[in-house]
């Protein structure tokens, strides 16, 4: 895929992502707001993901070639977020 072909996906995919993320911030929310145990577990656990998607993403992005291109990096990064955010996403709505 070509990179000036990539960016209408990207652009999708980015939307996707921010959705997603909306609704794990309204579930966390809800959750944080009950208080107890459950409350705690989730804090300590959002912030721990959130320390260690920021400490991959470099993995994420390694590539073997020279230059990295734009389209190519905002995919990796997209598909690296996503991941945990979907996940998440999933767990919060049951």
């Amino acid at each position: 895929m070509t990179s000036s072909n990539a960016w209408p996906r990207i652009a999708f995919d980015a939307w996707s992502l921010s959705f997603d993320a909306m609704t794990v911030i309204g579930l966390r929310t809800m959750r944080l707001a009950s208080g107890g145990a459950v409350a705690d577990r989730e804090s300590e656990r959002m912030v721990a993901e959130k320390i260690f998607a920021l400490w991959m993403l470099p993995l994420a992005m390694v590539s073997p070639m020279p230059t990295l291109d734009p389209a190519v990096a905002a995919q990796r990064s997209l598909a690296h977020f996503g991941k945990t955010v979907r996940s998440n996403r999933r767990r919060l709505s049951r």
